[in-house]
């Protein structure tokens, strides 16, 4: 291939761009429940993301990744072009991260897996023929699309039903608090340890049996719970409080919870999409080093190190915004009500990332704070914000794949 260097670095470029536009739009989403719980303060959350955020990436990002590089189109119609899906990779990438940078500054929570799915169906289906496309696989996405905030909402209602019941409509809610959370804080860390055996380890070159990996992740759960209930031992609570919000010290353990949710969050976004903007990013560097479209190829760690680096700076540089639209926007959240929200996400994101459907965690995220709004009742939730999200969500697809219709041709007019 003649410009093989000029599409690795533009890939390089137009990766990193995406990649920090899922920082800026939806690690926000991810962080958004745990500041608007004023669990955290929005620095902490930077800290916790970047950390997890890249664990995630790095260590169960791979599945995946694999589905939308491969999945979404059909190579042997490309076997004989692959400039083509060079052309159309990198439109597609440069697409979506204009797209974002567009919904992050108004503030608007959008989906970077739709984004990237309408920008790749888009430029396949126009620019290369509606058979290089494969309609199966993206019928079971956007079936995904209504099943995950749907699931999620299901979860979060259900985890803050149990919160209700077990403590907060008790007569001594403080002393069921201290006694029932350390149970929630072993659940989520039995859970994502569990994802990160089951699907993280494996291109780590870890291969464990089911037995073992529910052993690793139980003992995982218990370490977690121990450091929680060391944390909540450390709580001062202060009597008086209670007289302003009857919940207040309450939901100062509850705080804590959120801390490991928060982290579990940020694991579970980095493990499901970085491949969005690392994923078309492989594809392009497989075929400019081979020459010809690779159906499997190893995704090197320096490109899973670059997409978590981008979600990184992404986050710190521009997701101020889109954190404020989930965190207040939607419902009121206090630390409790937050908690059931995030894990119920998490949950879903990594039961899809074991999967390897590209599920929107944006879509997730809000399925499952609008399930803790319905919880307290629909009078709760701000229906103009809802109604807003609602619209921007319809209008990603189009506007990924119009994006990327344009700059494919814009390529193949540069290159060809």
């Amino acid at each position: 291939m003649e410009y093989a260097t000029i599409f690795i670095i533009l890939a390089c470029l137009f990766g990193f761009f995406m990649a920090w536009g899922v920082g800026a739009n939806d690690v926000a989403n991810a962080m958004g429940t745990s500041v608007g719980s004023r669990a955290v303060t929005i620095k902490q959350a930077f800290i916790i993301a970047a950390i997890f955020e890249f664990a995630g990436a790095y260590l169960a990002g791979g599945a995946v990744t694999e589905t939308i590089r491969k999945g979404m189109i059909d190579a042997t119609v490309l076997a004989g072009s692959p400039e083509l899906v060079v052309y159309g990779m990198l439109a597609s990438l440069l697409a979506a991260g204009i797209w974002l940078l567009i919904a992050s500054r108004a503030g608007w929570p959008v989906s970077t897996t739709h984004t990237i799915v309408g920008a790749i169906v888009g430029f396949a289906a126009v620019g290369v023929g509606m058979d290089a496309v494969k309609w199966g696989k993206v019928g079971t996405i956007v079936m995904s699309w209504i099943v995950s905030p749907a699931l999620a909402g299901i979860i979060a209602y259900w985890l803050f039903v149990s919160v209700q019941r077990l403590i907060l409509d008790t007569p001594h809610p403080l002393q069921n608090a201290k006694r029932y959370v350390p149970f929630y804080i072993f659940l989520v860390g039995f859970i994502i340890a569990l994802v990160t055996m089951f699907k993280g380890l494996k291109h780590v070159g870890l291969h464990l049996s089911t037995l073992q990996s529910y052993g690793i992740a139980a003992v995982v759960g218990v370490i977690v719970a121990v450091i929680g209930v060391a944390l909540i031992r450390r709580l001062k609570f202060d009597p008086a409080a209670d007289r302003d919000f009857h919940f207040a010290n309450v939901e100062k353990v509850f705080g804590v919870l959120m801390i490991f949710t928060a982290c579990a969050m940020a694991f579970a976004h980095g493990s499901n999409d970085v491949a969005n903007a690392v994923g078309p990013l492989a594809a392009v560097v497989g075929i400019a080093e081979s020459g010809t479209v690779v159906q499997k190829s190893v995704m090197p760690s320096w490109i899973l190190l670059l997409g978590g680096a981008g979600i990184v700076i992404g986050l710190v540089t521009y997701g101020h915004k889109v954190i404020a639209t989930v965190g207040t926007g939607i419902t009121e959240l206090t630390p409790s009500r937050g908690f059931a929200a995030t894990l119920a996400a998490a949950i879903t994101v990594v039961i899809a990332s074991g999967t390897g459907l590209p599920i929107s965690t944006t879509h997730t995220l809000v399925g499952a704070v609008l399930g803790v709004g319905l919880a307290r009742g629909i009078a709760s939730l701000n229906l103009t914000v809802v109604r807003t999200i609602f619209l921007s969500w319809i209008v990603t697809l189009p506007a990924g794949a119009i994006l990327a219709i344009a700059f494919f041709f814009l390529f193949k007019g540069l290159f060809s």
